[in-house]
């Protein structure tokens, strides 16, 4: 009896004909051929929190968990190589014994390197890039099971489409990262009337190393995020702090507010304010990674997208009033945060400095109209989806919107002509 894989929303579930959990490079060579002699195809998965079905395949499923060590770390050069199964929040651990860091991280951990960087994942930081920009060098095994080294030097095009692939050219195994030496962050979450943030958003994402901002629907307030470099000693929660404000009030009393939402929609509106009202000012002092990220047990499905930063406001303004005008049922924030842009081919932050809106919504609770609302709004203003993120374009309409898209696709040729890494997701989005 084969193994069920399922994603960390729950959403996607498949039960493939194989899942392999190799420990080698020798391995993972082996179970691509195996499989490309079968007919099978092959994807890979990370730690399930993509929100589209990337992963799901009823063919060969590979999952890296096994396939974690630090194998090499060059601190003069600032260069760390990992194998491709790593967590980001393992990887920080694993950097902070060096005194090195991650130049910029998401509000999430608990990806696999090689899935995070695959889909396009990001922080916020309007002179930084996503992280897959710190890709130096990426090791692939082919669809024919041999093994390539991309980096800039050697194939520049592999290396661009290789940093952000969706899995569509091969098996990740092993990243060189670009690191930096370690470094604490003083974090501020403050409360502002969003009328007041709205008018300002280019001075308050350039004013601070990393700006973001939350706002509930039907809140006249914004949730402020600002964190900023500093000299101060880390200053680290105990065990019992970092429980009450993470689990208990981030997390436990969340969710029941979700949960009161989804059984009385009349209420969302008053939810809203009453959450944001709620949400006081905090300051903490930690290692980079700790501030950056943030434990999440509440499930939803979520979908973000990258549109060009002058349209930032706008954008936030059509949204809420899709919710507010349409009557949809939205108990989450819609989340703001802006990126530098960067030339890997399918980044959604590819060629422009980007502001990244994320629509979530609770689980249980109906997504489809509303996130295809908010999808409209976002295609008018030249947005591109967040590859792990839930959206309903195709290939025939983000190739205009990428305009390296076809030097992807000859990527893609090269790498794997015989099509091993694909399913129908894949194929909806870059063709067969």
């Amino acid at each position: 009896m084969s193994e069920t894989w399922t994603s960390w929303s729950q959403e996607h579930t498949c039960r493939p004909a194989v899942l392999a959990r190799p420990t080698s490079v020798a391995e993972v060579q082996r179970l691509v051929r195996e499989a490309a002699a079968a007919g099978r195809v092959v994807r890979v998965a990370g730690a399930g929190h993509s929100f589209t079905p990337c992963v799901v395949t009823d063919g060969t499923l590979l999952s890296l968990e096994r396939m974690s060590r630090v194998l090499d770390v060059d601190r003069e050069a600032g260069l760390v190589r990992v194998e491709a199964g790593i967590t980001l929040n393992a990887c920080s651990e694993a950097l902070a014994a060096h005194g090195l860091a991650f130049e910029n991280l998401g509000d999430i951990d608990v990806q696999s390197i090689a899935g995070a960087t695959a889909t396009g994942t990001h922080g916020t930081g309007a002179r930084l890039r996503n992280l897959s920009s710190a890709l130096h060098a990426i090791e692939l095994v082919r669809g024919d099971g041999e093994v390539v080294e991309l980096d800039e030097a050697s194939d520049p095009d592999g290396w661009r489409a290789a940093r952000v692939s969706l899995g569509a050219l091969g098996v990740v195994t092993a990243v060189t990262v670009r690191v930096v030496p370690a470094f604490t962050l003083r974090g501020v979450d403050t409360p502002m009337p969003l009328a007041e943030v709205l008018p300002r958003l280019d001075e308050l994402a350039d004013g601070s190393e990393h700006f973001e901002f939350f706002t509930f629907p039907h809140s006249p307030l914004a949730l402020t995020r600002t964190n900023t470099r500093t000299t101060e000693p880390p200053r680290p929660r105990s065990r019992a702090a970092a429980f009450v404000q993470d689990e208990l009030l981030v997390n436990r009393a969340f969710g029941v507010a979700n949960r009161v939402a989804r059984a009385r929609p009349s209420w969302i509106p008053a939810i809203n304010r009453l959450v944001s009202r709620a949400s006081g000012t905090s300051v903490r002092v930690d290692r980079s990674d700790r501030i950056f990220a943030s434990p999440r047990s509440v499930r939803f499905t979520e979908m973000e997208y990258a549109i060009p930063r002058e349209h930032g406001r706008t954008a936030l303004e059509r949204v809420r009033a899709l919710v507010q005008d349409g009557g949809h049922a939205v108990s989450f924030p819609f989340e703001v945060r802006f990126v530098a842009g960067d030339d890997a081919f399918l980044s959604p932050a590819g060629g422009r400095d980007t502001c990244y809106i994320a629509s979530h919504v609770f689980e249980g609770m109906p997504w489809e109209p509303f996130l295809r609302g908010v999808e409209g709004i976002m295609r008018e203003l030249d947005g591109r989806p967040h590859w792990g993120k839930r959206h309903f374009r195709t290939a025939e309409d983000l190739r205009p919107v990428y305009p390296d898209f076809d030097r992807f696709l000859a990527v893609r040729d090269r790498l794997d002509p015989g099509r091993v890494f694909t399913n129908p997701y894949v194929a909806q989005v870059l063709g067969p």
